[in-house]
């Protein structure tokens, strides 16, 4: 198992980077400059890593399903695993479902200050962002600590 750390490594940052757009992109929007002209590195690195959303979430699942075949079957048995995969799977849907279209829309956009629609939708964006952080907490929390659950 000397390519454990390797594959683990490779999954943990798969899933930062699928997660990581959906998660600050709704933060950073301004009504004033549309998220495509923006002059910070950060935005721009943040745009450009959600539009490889579907190759990171391929990479994801086979890492997963590398750790599995490493690691041994036995570890599906495990409740902990189990509940954090259903997170997951929630996460993925609210990411690419809800938030990516949505983020989309609002990317290319320069708005007004007085931009009802706008501003309501990057506000819809934001509590997103704090439903998913809060279950990528969860998840991290079982992967790290493998709770005894039942």
């Amino acid at each position: 198992m000397p390519q454990l750390p390797l594959v683990l490594a490779f999954h943990v940052s798969c899933a930062v980077a699928l997660f990581l757009p959906s998660l600050l992109l709704p933060f950073v929007l301004r009504t004033d400059r549309a998220a495509l002209e923006s002059d910070s590195r950060i935005v721009r690195v943040l745009v450009s890593t959600q539009r490889l959303a579907i190759p990171i979430g391929l990479a994801v699942a086979a890492s997963g399903l590398l750790l599995v075949v490493t690691i041994g079957l036995s570890v599906l048995d495990e409740p902990w695993l189990l509940l954090g995969l259903a997170f997951y799977a929630a996460t993925l849907v609210l990411a690419l479902f809800v938030q990516r279209p949505s983020l989309r829309a609002l990317i290319g956009v320069r708005a007004t200050w007085d931009d009802r629609a706008w501003q309501n939708s990057a506000r819809r964006l934001r509590y997103g962002s704090y439903v998913m952080a809060t279950l990528i907490g969860v998840i991290s929390w079982l992967m790290s600590a493998k709770p005894e659950l039942w």
